[in-house]
């Protein structure tokens, strides 16, 4: 079956982003005023979830998350196609503190109260289930999050910086100029050989036995495919020839935007740096699918377009054992 590169888990989105009015005059406390806006919780990387089985964001009503939004971050996420046209906010919530609202301990604020006794679901672990509304409102929303924890100080002067436009910048007060958030470009590329084999490497930091698409970051003033070529050749020591872009993907951990290749190999000797990659191997179709059902390799998550460029290569899904 072809891989329909448009429906990458954290590619999807239906939201209008409504940018022209992040800078309005009191935009978020229009927002937040508006009986009909709902407020997405964000902790780290961890979205709120409604209660139950089910995969569907938690979007509470501004009126329940205004007495938090004074002591917290807000972002306008934009406008969701969903009930007929919901603005949404993102409110970043800290992380949980031990003791915190139990008795003759440090009160919860408004935002701890907010995120307490709610389900929560790691992005990574979530992204794939979450329908295309609710996955692009959760990856602008935890990329947000990251880059403003990121970025509490002006990198020109080393003075605090403030959020404006809704969210979507930050300001030094003392120098006036505005800073917005950065996207690191990455290459992440199946390697396929003559005989049609794919190469997968294992990281020194991963789990034992997890094995991916070789990645890595695109450097300064170089082009993507350049990249991948350098990446596979410092990685694995295998020359690649011709590479064929397939498309992109945000990975907001923390601020990561994928560009997913396949690459074709000219040589298979393989040889690792031993720094970034320990191990790497030529995989035929039977012989991955044979180690995968037998748990002796453990796949990327359905989340990453890792797993897409892998399974496009197979010709379709891997199921792992349970």
């Amino acid at each position: 079956m072809p891989t329909d590169w448009s429906s990458l888990p954290l590619s999807r989105t239906g939201t209008d982003r409504a940018a022209a009015r992040r800078t309005e005059p009191r935009n978020l406390a229009r927002l937040l005023a508006a009986p009909s806006t709902r407020v997405l919780l964000v902790r780290g990387g961890e979205l709120a979830l409604e209660p139950g089985a089910g995969h569907r964001l938690a979007l509470v009503p501004a009126a329940e998350a205004a007495p938090a939004a004074g002591q917290a971050l807000v972002c306008d996420l934009g406008r969701s196609p969903r009930d007929g046209g919901t603005d949404v906010l993102a409110l970043v919530v800290p992380a949980s503190r031990p003791g915190v609202g139990i008795e003759g301990v440090e009160a919860p604020t408004p935002a701890e109260g907010l995120a307490a006794g709610r389900r929560w679901g790691a992005l990574r672990d979530v992204g794939h289930l979450l329908d295309g509304h609710d996955a692009g409102l959760a990856t602008a929303a935890v990329a947000l999050a990251a880059w403003h924890a990121r970025a509490p100080r002006c990198p020109s002067c080393g003075e605090p910086t403030v959020p404006v436009a809704s969210g979507w910048a930050r300001r030094c007060e003392d120098e006036g100029v505005e800073h917005y958030p950065r996207t690191d470009p990455a290459v992440i590329m199946a390697v396929v050989d003559a005989d049609d084999r794919l190469l997968l490497g294992h990281a020194a930091h991963w789990p034992e036995r997890r094995f991916s698409t070789l990645a890595g970051f695109v450097e300064a003033g170089e082009a993507a495919e350049a990249a991948v070529r350098r990446e596979v050749l410092e990685e694995t020591a295998v020359v690649v020839g011709r590479v064929e872009f397939r498309a992109s993907q945000p990975w907001p951990f923390p601020a990561s935007l994928m560009l997913g290749f396949v690459a074709r190999a000219e040589t298979t000797t393989v040889t690792t740096d031993d720094v970034e990659v320990t191990d790497a191997r030529w995989f035929t179709r039977a012989g991955l699918a044979a180690d995968v059902a037998a748990g002796r390799v453990l796949l990327p998550m359905r989340s990453s377009i890792a797993r897409a460029l892998i399974e496009e290569w197979f010709g379709g899904e891997l199921d792992e054992p349970v």
